[in-house]
């Protein structure tokens, strides 16, 4: 009652307020929402009424006055608040200050700046030239004042990186720089952080790498020394969280250690009983994210089969296929879950086509070398993901992996989305051969990967497992580490043999 009397008076005295009763009202008001205050008409024309008066007094707002106004128009924003042309026409006056004044800004405003950056720019506010300019002053700034981050700020900022980087920011000599500073942080401070500072931490990582953060070794510190909180904060994760960890622990791929994958994993199974409670989109990502953990473990012959995580994957697909499915990647999760559980599927995806250079030029070459191939290019099996070769007479699939199927880019450790779609085929009965398209970029080397592909089409069609077409170092490490290494019937296996068994 004592708000809803107070807010028709903003708009009768907004001619009275000073700048700092301004930043002070609008913060108040985001705070109030956030906090599960309604956004009464009262509310909403307070605010209308408040956002001209930041142009009329653009001039006077103090650094914290800055910091509290743009922080409170995201939060808004991400409540529901329309982008009146007033709204954005404040965040246009204020990003210049932000340069501006970049050196005045203490640690906290630096963190709650760059993180209504990122919520405005989530949120549909357009990359401006002010907007990257004010992004890359407060950067420069993460590193100097490393020290001072407490935990939830060392999250947040990790979260704004990631939500910038995933609307398109450039991987600048500032951000990377930003990162690294941090990541370090983020181990030193690992019994430190929340539930929400977890999720947040394993989520923004796994978007960075996903957008193109080199795998350095601070990142799989940082990763593995906040997984076993998870463990120990088990029971205090709401829905968001466990979907945001789920997909996170899948799309790190092989990043992880198997083991810390499955105590990880036990844990959440734990925490994700009561599946009615969550929403369509939470219920999605959680399906992929254990989706893409099932298939590392599919994929190591030495692990057992978890069927736990099976009967979850029942649990999420039954909780989701009946209803409507908003995005196409929406219905590609769907389809890959009635595949994994052998269902009929219940949608019909759409999949874009998109012929890379390497895989035309290879298809080329292998056809010339063996005329008599028969090769399908692009064919989506079973609903899945277009394979980019077929070879349908002898059961292979042939996947050329750009930089794109690894974490960081390196060709060494591949990401989530690969690993699963690799399963999903080989539980299908394909033969899968990955080659890194780094051995295809001279005649020798990828000479060298068709007569590998040669022994495998000349003889008759049988039932493999997946084959990785390793490097020339990799080839050569694997013969020396099994050299003397005998089969059961004394005979030494050839590296090529190995793979076959493999």
């Amino acid at each position: 009652e004592a708000v809803a009397a107070l807010l028709p008076n903003v708009k009768t005295q907004r001619d009275r307020f000073i700048p700092q009763h301004i930043a002070n009202l609008l913060w108040a008001m985001a705070k109030l929402v956030d906090n599960g205050q309604e956004r009464t008409p009262a509310l909403k024309k307070a605010v209308a009424a408040l956002l001209p008066r930041v142009k009329a007094q653009k001039d006077q707002f103090n650094p914290q006055h800055i910091v509290n106004l743009l922080w409170a128009i995201a939060k808004l924003v991400e409540y529901g608040q329309e982008q009146t042309p007033a709204l954005r026409e404040s965040v246009a006056i204020l990003l210049p200050d932000v340069n501006a004044r970049k050196d005045q800004f203490n640690t906290q405003g630096v963190v709650n700046l760059l993180w209504a950056m990122a919520k405005l720019v989530d949120n549909g506010q357009e990359r401006t030239p002010a907007l990257r300019e004010a992004v890359t002053a407060l950067l420069l700034h993460v590193n100097a004042q490393k020290a001072n981050f407490k935990p939830q700020d060392i999250s947040n900022l990790l979260w704004a990186m990631a939500k910038l980087v995933e609307n398109g920011q450039e991987w600048t000599p500032a951000l990377k720089e930003a990162v690294a500073a941090l990541l370090p942080r983020v181990k030193a401070q690992k019994d430190q952080f929340n539930t929400q500072g977890i999720a947040n931490l394993l989520w923004a990582m796994a978007k960075l790498v996903e957008y193109g953060q080199e795998q350095a070794p601070e990142l799989k510190e940082a990763v593995a020394a906040l997984l076993p909180n998870v463990k120990a904060q088990k029971d205090q994760f709401i829905p968001q969280h466990i979907a945001n960890l789920l997909w996170a622990l899948g799309k790190l791929g092989e990043l992880v250690d198997l083991n810390l994958v499955k105590s990880t994993l036990d844990s959440l199974i734990h925490a994700i009983s009561e599946i009615p409670q969550f929403s369509q989109q939470h219920t999605l990502i959680s399906l992929w994210g254990v989706m893409a953990c099932c298939a590392r473990f599919y994929l190591d012959s030495n692990a057992k089969k978890n069927d736990s995580l099976e009967n979850l994957i029942e649990d999420l697909f039954t909780h989701s296929e009946n209803k409507s499915l908003e995005s196409t990647e929406d219905q590609h999760i769907i389809a890959m879950a009635a595949s994994w559980l052998g269902r009929e599927c219940p949608v019909t995806p759409y999949y874009e086509t998109i012929h890379s250079d390497s895989q035309s030029i290879f298809r080329h070459q292998l056809q010339s070398r063996i005329p008599s191939l028969k090769i399908e290019e692009e064919k989506s099996l079973n609903a899945l993901p277009p394979v980019d070769l077929l070879l349908p007479d002898h059961n292979i699939v042939i996947e050329v992996l750009g930089p794109s199927h690894y974490l960081g880019g390196d060709f060494q450790i591949r990401n989530g989305a690969t690993l699963l779609k690799t399963a999903l085929l080989q539980k299908l009965g394909f033969k899968v051969i990955e080659i890194p398209v780094n051995k295809l970029a001279s005649k020798d080397s990828m000479e060298r990967v068709i007569d590998q592909i040669k022994t495998k089409v000349t003889i008759p069609p049988e039932a493999h497992g997946p084959v990785s077409l390793k490097s020339e170092g990799e080839d050569e490490a694997c013969a020396a580490a099994d050299e003397g290494r005998q089969s059961s019937d004394d005979t030494q296996l050839t590296t090529e043999e190995r793979l076959e068994a493999q």
